[in-house]
């Protein structure tokens, strides 16, 4: 009997029953479509389980950031999925259809099943990324990225500075460089900014919204470019 449950647990079951799949660490992907993206692998058992293929098929998904795939004796394989966090949003258009899309620190371009972050005001909307050609997995040019990190740094602070913008846009400059909009989400004004963002502006803009406002109300735009302060009242 001891030698019949040695050979079916050593032999039989990693050579010949189909290998038990586990997902862990997911969070808006479903088991079931993970599950579909691996049904290309076929219903390999244990021993022919391809760990590094599988990686390579799920890495392949825009929301995946990262991925491990262990093999556990006689049949189980535990696959560790992290899913990418965005930090931004934006908006492109595919197939005629304005899409809205999600970007990570690194500044990838991805979708996911968690609609509620398109409608998130912690999570800023950008505007004017030179997004001429999107798929999922896109990456933002490199320029960009300092942007997508030091929002990144701004959006684990406790204060939700985010929240009281709603939508950054970039403004491309000469030689590559760029400067930044932002547009306060309760005032009718546009602040104009230089590309580097980070909490000691994002005060310092709220007090000048405050001063300004209560001085002259019918402020269109401020600039803060330059290290100075100015302003163009509506028309």
């Amino acid at each position: 009997m001891l030698l019949l449950e040695i050979i079916l647990y050593t032999i039989v079951i990693p050579c010949l029953a189909p290998a038990k799949v586990e997902f862990s660490g997911v969070r808006n992907l479903s088991v079931q479509e993970l599950s579909d993206s691996l049904n290309e692998m076929g219903s390999p058992t244990w021993m022919q389980f391809d760990t590094a293929r599988a990686v390579s098929v799920l890495s392949t998904i825009s929301c995946i950031e990262r991925v491990s795939v262990d093999k556990h004796f006689p049949d189980k394989v535990v696959i560790q999925i992290s899913e990418r966090t965005p930090v931004a949003k934006t908006i492109v258009v595919l197939n005629g259809r304005s899409t809205p899309i999600q970007i990570d620190k690194n500044g990838v371009l991805f979708t996911s099943n968690a609609t509620s972050i398109i409608t998130d005001s912690s999570i800023p909307l950008i505007s004017g990324l030179p997004l001429e050609r999107i798929q999922d997995g896109t990456r933002l040019p490199s320029r960009y990225r300092p942007l997508m990190e030091q929002i990144s740094e701004i959006s684990v602070l406790p204060q939700k500075y985010f929240v009281a913008i709603s939508e950054i846009q970039i403004i491309p400059k000469e030689y590559g460089n760029y400067e930044l909009v932002l547009y306060p989400t309760q005032m009718r004004v546009r602040v104009l900014t230089d590309r580097s963002l980070n909490e000691e502006a994002l005060e310092y803009m709220m007090v000048v919204l405050d001063v300004v406002n209560s001085i002259e109300p019918n402020v269109e735009e401020i600039d803060l470019r330059y290290g100075s302060v100015s302003y163009r009242k509506h028309q």
